[in-house]
């Protein structure tokens, strides 16, 4: 490794859960990183406990957030405009994961500028704040809207079908949900940093988990609202949807110019929407697998935004904490530009490795099983769903959800530095991908559990009863 770069390191300070580390950049522009020796290098002294203390209960808070989720939705599938509006299941991942799109991504964002002491300043604070409140809103309106065009796509071509009242619902329903809880869910995310900066408690730790706790109860509750107000309103109130869809058109030149004035996001609003579009298509194709094993089974409703939260929760605990340590050893497009990752990303030392990412992958993983344990119980417990507890049913149902747990935190390790020696910020990519490929992940392989348990049951659309 070569000696550090001052000016790399210009504005830069250490935490105080990283005292001892030293700060190193990485190999000159042109030279290659071993993705193992990089991952092993990283700076962080955290022990397996601590990142427990911080990690679990976040963690757990969360869980119940998407429990929450998952009752609202088990409930709703049954209302009036989901069963008569069907492509509004589509929706579902792809409005649930814009938490991991941009609450998470600005939470990861935030994290890491707290980590570098950048948000000691309150004017910098109110600037920061204000431009990345402002680019999740024209991020949110963009995605809204064409997450209502992708779903009436998959959701008529196959039939054949258009229905204009059904695509102005569609498509006001899903720019005011994603508006209005990127509102809400960014200005708690602001709030969560600041005061783990306070208590000298890594947001990294704390900020992702309380973003996806919240994030799929707050949206799923406002699009079923919203998705039955409009629906009422059909042939009655007809100008209600397209006015929405005018007032939030009209507001988003604003939020971009707001955007483009403002430094700390005048980079993303024109490079960040690969990322989340393209999360968006993959959320979309979870969403098509949704909208036709509900039709089919109807326990896996109130599991879907469990098992998808939950892995996109931890894969992005994980993303976000190495994203901070590879800002911590320079910035991407520094020195690093187009220098490329060698050799294969090893497994073992994914999970087995003596760094403190290692050693983050492990707790990680071993808090899915009780995890998901205490969230079905729950379910359970409230006789939520419409299925019943049995060793086949947890069976299935806990090796799905460490299956899609293991992959994501595989998928993490070696998505975030590749990102970073790139050239491109990992805060901004990675965790719009980490969680929609979760989505798609956690859905396809409940839909495979349930079929299974469907095949070895009584062949009925409650499966393990």
């Amino acid at each position: 490794m070569s000696s550090v770069d001052p000016e790399l390191l210009t504005g830069y300070s250490t935490p105080p859960w990283h005292t001892g580390v030293t700060l190193s950049v990485g190999l000159p522009e042109g030279e290659v990183y071993n993705i193992n020796s990089l991952l092993q290098s990283l700076p962080g002294e955290e022990s397996s406990i601590s990142i427990v203390s911080q990690v679990t209960l976040p963690f757990i808070i969360a869980g119940f957030g998407m429990v929450g989720a998952g009752m609202v939705l088990d409930i709703v599938q049954h209302w009036t405009v989901f069963t008569q509006v069907k492509e509004i299941f589509i929706l579902v991942p792809a409005l649930l994961g814009l938490k991991g799109n941009l609450e998470m991504t600005l939470a990861s964002r935030l994290s890491t500028q707290a980590n570098l002491g950048h948000m000691d300043s309150r004017k910098e604070l109110l600037k920061m704040v204000g431009g990345n409140l402002s680019l999740i809103q024209a991020q949110a309106i963009v995605v809204g809207f064409l997450s209502s065009l992708t779903a009436m796509v998959l959701g008529w071509i196959p039939k054949g079908d258009f229905n204009i009242q059904h695509g102005l619902l569609l498509c006001a329903s899903s720019v005011f949900t994603a508006a209005l809880a990127s509102l809400i869910l960014g200005s708690i995310m602001v709030l969560v940093v600041l005061l783990s900066r306070y208590f000298k408690i890594n947001p990294d730790n704390v900020a992702t988990p309380i973003a996806a706790s919240l994030g799929d109860l707050v949206t799923l509750s406002i699009l079923a609202w919203v998705g039955n107000l409009l629906y009422e309103a059909i042939g009655q109130q007809v100008w209600l949807a397209p006015t929405i869809i005018v007032v939030f058109a009209l507001l988003l030149p604003l939020w971009v110019v707001i955007c483009i004035r403002n430094k700390y996001t005048n980079d993303v609003i024109y490079s960040g929407w690969v990322p989340v579009l393209s999360a968006m298509m993959i959320s979309s194709l979870g969403g098509l697998i949704l909208d036709f094993t509900v039709a089919n089974y109807d326990g896996i409703a109130v599991f879907q935004p469990v098992i998808n939260g939950v892995g996109g929760n931890l894969a992005a605990v994980h993303a976000s904490r190495i994203s901070t340590s590879l800002h911590q050893k320079g910035r991407p497009g520094g020195p690093v530009r187009d220098a490329h990752l060698k050799g294969c990303l090893n497994i073992f030392k994914v999970f087995f490795g003596s760094g403190v990412h290692s050693k983050a992958a492990r707790v990680l993983t071993l808090l899915v099983i009780p995890g998901h344990l205490l969230f079905s119980f729950t379910i359970f417990y409230l006789r939520a769903g419409h299925t019943s507890s049995s060793l086949l049913f947890q069976c299935f149902y806990l090796s799905a959800a460490l299956l899609q747990v293991v992959l994501l935190i595989y998928i993490a390790t070696w998505l975030v530095p590749l990102i970073w020696v790139k050239g491109s910020d990992p805060d901004n990519v990675a965790i719009p991908y980490l969680t929609a490929i979760g989505d798609l992940l956690g859905t396809a392989f409940l839909a495979v559990a349930f079929h299974f348990l469907f095949l070895l049951g009584d062949r009925d659309a409650d499966v393990s009863e």
